[in-house]
């Protein structure tokens, strides 16, 4: 399966060039505001791709989801997948998706980070791919003059379940992808950290029995 990431379209998703594939995946901050019309907008632009399966999770922008659940998610178009600390099975993978990220400025979705390894907890072992707005600690998560600010208690829950591929996007910064340990670590933002939208979506593979594999385009 060729999957398609992008996360942080910030109302700029007219901009994105998607590339084909059989899978395009939004890792959350699809809005600026969080507004229940830009959330919409964003939906509709997703919805109109041509990829077959559509997967989408919530970020720390987009409000809506946050302050008024059963609204946004009747936003949600026909072919297009939420997840929310759930997860689905598409064509034998299965995939887990969560907004939440360490506590910053009180946005949507926020959790203090001793407190946050509770949703983490509830990613399956048996999990293929992940799904999350924020990447683990030390892996595509630079922060121009503050460093690695990734999730300390997501990396490690990353490292005990070895997914084959874990997609997020939040650090604008850390844009690209790196491994940790054997599992594909993709930050797609399409934002840099001055909310340009500069950067192209990622593109990974992900074959039967095999780890998630980078594909450049």
């Amino acid at each position: 399966m060729i999957i398609i990431v992008i996360s942080d379209t910030h109302g700029y998703h007219r901009d994105v060039v998607v590339p084909d594939g059989d899978m395009l995946v939004h890792c959350g901050d699809m809005s600026a505001g969080g507004s229940a019309h830009e959330i919409a907008r964003a939906f509709w632009w997703m919805s109109r791709q041509m990829h077959r399966h559509k997967l989408a999770i919530s970020g720390n922008h987009d409000w809506e989801f946050d302050l008024a659940p059963k609204n946004a998610r009747s936003l949600v178009p026909s072919g297009v997948t939420y997840l929310e600390n759930s997860g689905c099975m598409i064509e034998g993978l299965r995939f887990w998706g969560s907004p939440y990220t360490p506590a910053f400025r009180d946005f949507a979705f926020n959790e203090e980070r001793d407190a946050i390894g509770k949703h983490w907890q509830l990613i399956p072992e048996d999990v293929d791919i992940v799904i999350t707005h924020g990447p683990p600690r030390g892996v595509c998560d630079l922060v121009e003059g503050a460093g690695h600010q990734g999730c300390d208690r997501l990396r490690h829950r990353i490292e005990a379940i070895r997914p084959r591929a874990h997609l997020c996007g939040h650090l604008h910064g850390g844009h690209g992808y790196d491994y940790l340990g054997d599992t594909l670590v993709v930050n797609a933002s399409i934002c840099d950290e001055r909310y340009r939208p500069v950067n192209k979506p990622i593109a990974i593979e992900v074959l039967p029995g095999q780890r998630g594999r980078f594909i450049p385009y």
